[in-house]
């Protein structure tokens, strides 16, 4: 049975001697997730996990104490053991978060109360804390800086040859746990659950053995462990074929059965991906564009971004798209898909400002990847007295001749707080690299983290008041 909250009980009260106070920050975060708003939201998406989850069932972890272990989570970056630990240890995290005298609940009901979380529904409460932001005066909405940079996924370097490794280990893995279903149906196939697991670790070794030295022979060579690699790999994806359609027609009512059908429905696609992938670039020497790059079998929406910083050429995660009100609110965060332009996307963020606060910004500023001659000219139509963003080409009288003017320096001096902004973010809010898997997982944590971010902003300009 779903519950919004646990009968309110004063911690304090029942320890007269000792003084427990919060800290004004987090006073002013305790007043502002008090708001029934941002628990109804995320209520709707609990409410999915059963059917009348009103009217059946055990009583559940209440809403309210949930998704305040979740901000507190993020806040302290804690895993979600460690949240567990000290909220159940701390009369003051106890208060804040309000589970009572009841025992606090574990990390794996925090870990499945937040994979029923939506990133939809943490898009909406985005606008709602931008709301409230507008309505405590902590921003007005006068000013829009843009910019972009890159979440990291959980996942190691990738090279052809340790995917076509990790794409025979898994498959091997998983044909083996189908052989109790599916056994007796391929009695007579010959292989059918060998793993190979051993004769793709040799040739891998082998690879990384041969790319110490140089020369022609050992390319020669290096080529020809690559091509033993994939013959490896093709020799296990065929037979996992014939036992993913034998679970589809044998034992698709187990459960068991369903699971590894499902696994091997995600990995089969992947893992022919990383054979061709390796068959092109090192046996025939093309060009792989990186949109049709795997960078991970595990993590496939993971893309392969080419950023001009040092020691890091190549970024491999997902790109993130941010627009920051004055105040230090971020209004807008997406999560993109491979490695577009910048530019695509500052005018969808600025129809959205427009949204949440009834009126366009008053500048809008960026770095060069954001501007071209459309998107300034469609900020001029939608109503924005500044932009602030720099003539991309060869410099022009025409050109030069806003860009010295004094209210643009200014603002695009403003522009460069959005890279400190991202560096808050990434440093105290984690979002560097995402821990979560999936792509759904990946704009989970983001969304948590902005929201989280906003809220602590709030919480800071109303208590330094």
């Amino acid at each position: 049975m779903l519950r919004d909250r646990y009968a309110p009980v004063d911690l304090v009260a029942l320890v007269p001697t000792l003084t427990l106070t919060f800290e004004p920050v987090v006073a002013q975060l305790d007043t502002l997730l008090d708001d029934d708003g941002l628990c109804q939201a995320v209520r709707a998406d609990l409410a999915r996990r059963r059917p009348r989850p009103s009217e059946t069932g055990r009583p559940s972890t209440p809403v309210e104490v949930l998704l305040r272990m979740l901000v507190v989570r993020r806040l302290y970056g804690w895993s979600y053991a460690e949240t567990e630990h000290f909220v159940g240890d701390s009369l003051v995290l106890r208060q804040f978060c309000r589970p009572g005298l009841e025992r606090a609940p574990d990390d794996t009901t925090l870990l499945r109360g937040a994979a029923l979380i939506r990133p939809a529904t943490l898009d909406a409460l985005l606008d709602h804390v931008v709301a409230l932001a507008r309505r405590l005066k902590v921003t007005r909405g006068r000013k829009l800086r843009v910019d972009s940079t890159v979440v990291e996924t959980s996942i190691h370097h990738p090279t052809d040859s340790s995917l076509l490794a990790d794409g025979v280990r898994m498959l091997g893995r998983l044909v083996r746990r189908a052989k109790p279903a599916v056994g007796a149906a391929l009695a007579g196939v010959r292989d059918a659950f060998r793993t190979r697991t051993r004769s793709a670790r040799r040739q891998l070794q082998r690879i990384h053995r041969l790319a110490r030295r140089k020369g022609e022979p050992a390319e020669r060579e290096q080529r020809d462990a690559y091509a033993r690699l994939c013959d490896v790999a093709c020799r296990v994806v065929r037979p996992a074929g014939r036992v993913r359609r034998a679970l589809a027609e044998g034992a698709a009512g187990e459960r068991a059965g369903r699971r590894v059908a499902a696994e091997l429905d995600r990995r089969l696609p992947v893992v022919g991906r990383a054979i061709d992938q390796a068959e092109r670039r090192v046996l025939r020497g093309e060009r792989v564009p990186a949109e049709e790059k795997v960078a991970s079998l595990v993590e496939p929406h993971t893309a392969s971004i080419t950023r001009p910083k040092p020691g890091k050429q190549v970024e491999f995660g997902r790109k993130l798209w941010l627009a920051e009100a004055d105040g230090g609110i971020v209004t807008d965060v997406q999560v993109l898909e491979g490695a577009p332009p910048d530019a695509p996307h500052v005018v969808p963020s600025l129809e959205r400002h427009a949204r949440q606060f009834g009126r366009p910004p008053r500048l809008l500023t960026g770095d060069r990847g954001c501007s071209t001659a459309m998107v300034r000219r469609a900020a001029a139509t939608a109503g924005v007295h500044r932009v602030a963003l720099p003539h991309t080409g060869p410099p022009s009288a025409a050109s030069r001749a806003p860009e010295r003017e004094r209210w643009f320096r200014r603002g695009y001096r403003w522009r460069a707080g959005i890279e400190g902004r991202i560096g808050v973010l990434q440093r105290v809010y984690r979002l560097d690299r995402c821990p979560d898997h999936g792509a759904d997982g990946l704009e989970r944590w983001v969304g948590l983290g902005v929201l989280t971010a906003n809220l602590v902003t709030i919480a800071r300009a109303t208590a330094a008041r």
